[in-house]
């Protein structure tokens, strides 16, 4: 786990899956990517394997060690509804998030049909709960669009968007139902640009909607010099999180809970 993750929306994250496959345009210049296949064929690294997607059950029980209250994205570097994992495996991810109740666990997905069915079945317990946010990622109207209409149909605590990088106009968005709006540009080697008036869109329906915008970067070759103002200010709204009581989480730990 990454006790102090450098994503500007999160705390931490928690990889308890590496390596993925890329099923649509934003996933061209994928960061987990480029990152993990620097280390292929480093002896003991944690990405020794590459981008090769992989399990990691000893990583399962993380979170309920983790006393302090986090922000914690899930698998910053794979996709928990990836088709090569199981769905053995996707419950026991989200009945460690579910006792797990301090923390709030974001989890994106780009197989959005996949999420939805198992939200509305075997996941229903997850679905119920205040601080598991699931989202899904978006980029363009032809693969983005469809997800949000997945995940509008998906129970979930809160609905999140995750508009990066966003590659083109997205135009009207039906945004009921959905409770926070991540949006960022491209970053690094052959970053694709984004165009000021499509984040200016999005932020307006977001402000007309009631949802809170959150504007991570322009992205680019050189983000920091890009920075993340829009019209001459930053936007960072945040939804409210649902905090469990000290008090409650020592009663956790007594019973064990926070042990894997």
């Amino acid at each position: 786990m990454s006790l102090n993750s450098k994503i500007e929306w999160t705390d931490a994250t928690w990889n308890l899956i590496r390596g993925c496959t890329k099923i649509s345009p934003g996933c061209a210049h994928c960061y987990a990517e480029t990152f993990a296949e620097r280390f292929r064929g480093v002896p003991g690294h944690p990405y020794e394997q590459g981008f090769d997607l992989r399990l990691m059950p000893e990583k399962l029980g993380e979170p309920l060690r983790w006393a302090k209250s986090k922000m914690v994205f899930v698998n910053s570097m794979s996709d928990l509804f990836h088709e090569g994992v199981g769905d053995d495996y996707i419950e026991q991810v989200c009945r460690v998030m579910q006792q797990a109740s301090w923390h709030t666990f974001q989890v994106l997905t780009k197989r959005s049909e996949r999420m939805r069915a198992m939200l509305q079945s075997r996941l229903s317990f997850a679905a119920r709960e205040p601080h598991i946010w699931f989202g899904v990622s978006v980029e363009n109207r032809k693969h983005g669009l469809p997800r949000i209409e997945h995940l509008r149909a998906a129970p979930a605590g809160l609905r999140m968007l995750s508009v990066e990088p966003l590659l083109a106009d997205l135009g009207p968005l039906d945004l009921s139902g959905i409770g926070w709006v991540i949006l960022g540009g491209e970053s690094g080697p052959g970053a694709r640009p984004m165009e000021a008036d499509w984040v200016r869109s999005i932020r307006d329906q977001c402000g007309a909607a009631g949802v809170p915008f959150f504007f991570k970067q322009w992205g680019g070759v050189r983000k920091k010099k890009a920075g993340c103002e829009l019209d001459g200010r930053t936007h960072d709204e945040a939804p409210e999180r649902t905090r469990v009581l000290p008090s409650t989480v020592a009663s956790l730990q007594a019973q064990g809970l926070s042990r894997p």
